[in-house]
């Protein structure tokens, strides 16, 4: 039987001192809305009592940019404490995503029948913090970190209420303990408090061509993982989204724009399963 990871529940005193502060109105504070937060998932008893999860359903992913295509297959992702293990199967030459963090090490899977890897999984693997931090998946993941916030010591600045498609949802920049190159934003309903929306965004320079006017041309290659939630249900006392939405937006050096999406539909959720220690083998 695997360890369990307790759920450690908000110590105010110490978050208070790990907010940079901001307020969209006057009115509304980061920790206002992180406590609403996680009354949005579920009673502090609720929450405490949920050890493991199992997550499964369909998964259909699409080619919106930079090719075409579309497939379907399914989805699952079980989790521990803070140990998670996500996957998407397809019967194609894409394979799907394997992606594994078991509180040591992180290992990522190769997606394609040529064994090599997807800008989605390649992406993962050398931003392995979307993983450590317990950040994919959301709250669907016991893992999430705002359910630990003293435990995880992240730096989180509330930067207000933000349009995004048109809504206005409250915005936390989450920055991690240990430092990443990626720029972490996590988006709230600001009527449920839901989170909503998590956009990781990594850009890198590139300023070498083969000539001086190549490289003058060069624009810096910028990819924006998305990930979005929605279509919320109540499992043991927990709300949690039943729809997943994984978008990878690539702009290369060259000007050219990819676009993927994973649509995620979760039909159904278990929890405080024993889990098969065989779930967090790194193989």
């Amino acid at each position: 039987m695997s360890k369990r990871l307790p759920v450690v529940l908000l110590v105010l005193p110490f978050v208070l001192s790990s907010f940079s502060l901001g307020a969209n109105d006057g009115s509304v504070t980061a920790n206002d809305v992180l406590a609403k937060h996680l009354e949005a998932i579920g009673a502090p008893e609720a929450r405490a009592a949920i050890k493991t999860r199992i997550v499964q359903g369909s998964a259909r992913y699409k080619i919106l940019v930079g090719g075409g295509g579309e497939i379907s297959g399914q989805t699952g992702m079980v989790s521990d404490g803070r140990k998670l293990r996500f996957m998407v199967k397809f019967p194609q030459d894409y394979r799907g995503e394997n992606f594994l963090w078991n509180g040591d090490v992180v290992r990522v899977a190769f997606s394609n029948s040529s064994q090599s890897r997807s800008p989605f999984s390649g992406l993962v693997l050398a931003q392995d913090t979307i993983l450590k931090e317990g950040l994919f998946g959301g709250t669907l993941s016991t893992a999430w970190p705002l359910l630990d916030v003293p435990g995880r010591k992240p730096k989180l600045i509330y930067d207000g209420l933000k349009k995004v498609d048109g809504r206005d949802l409250h915005r936390f920049s989450y920055i991690p303990k240990k430092s990443t190159d990626l720029v972490i934003r996590l988006f709230f309903d600001p009527e449920t408090f839901r989170h909503v929306l998590t956009v990781y965004t990594l850009e890198i320079g590139n300023n070498v061509g083969q000539t001086v006017t190549e490289s003058a041309s060069l624009k810096a290659e910028r990819t924006v993982l998305q990930e979005r939630f929605a279509d919320f249900t109540v499992v043991d006392g927990i709300t949690l989204p039943t729809h997943w939405t994984i978008q990878l937006s690539r702009e290369l050096p060259d000007g050219s724009t990819t676009l993927s999406n994973w649509d995620l539909k979760e039909e159904k959720i278990r929890q405080n399963v024993t889990l098969d220690p065989r779930n967090f083998e790194a193989k």
